[in-house]
């Protein structure tokens, strides 16, 4: 009985795709997030570590894979010359593991 029931139950509970594969746009009309990059991680809404490969890049982990091209890209971005103008401040970590949200409630300007 569990079985059978556990593969329905699995229909509610929201899979939520998060934009790690990234390309960094020339102007700030062809961006879908505008990113400021900030001096201090207490300063971040997202640590970033830049991934060297696209399958290393995971789902909300703030692993980002730049891509070559926008088409492949979940999300176009703009950097931004001041914190003001931005959607989205983070701050470049390095390594893999120090990747993480800090303001959660932010999380929603790179879901796809």
């Amino acid at each position: 009985m569990v079985k059978s029931i556990f593969p329905f139950l699995l229909l509610f509970i929201p899979f939520r795709s998060h934009a790690q594969k990234v390309y960094s746009v020339s102007y700030e009309s062809q961006a879908d997030v505008k990113v400021y990059v900030v001096k201090y991680e207490s300063q971040a809404d997202l640590k970033v570590f830049k991934v060297p490969h696209e399958s290393e890049a995971k789902d909300g982990a703030g692993n980002w894979f730049f891509t070559k091209y926008p088409g492949q890209a979940d999300k176009k971005i703009f950097f931004v010359s001041y914190e003001g103008q931005a959607d989205l401040k983070i701050f470049f970590v390095k390594y893999p593991s120090q990747a993480g949200w800090r303001k959660r409630e932010k999380q929603g300007v790179v879901e796809n």
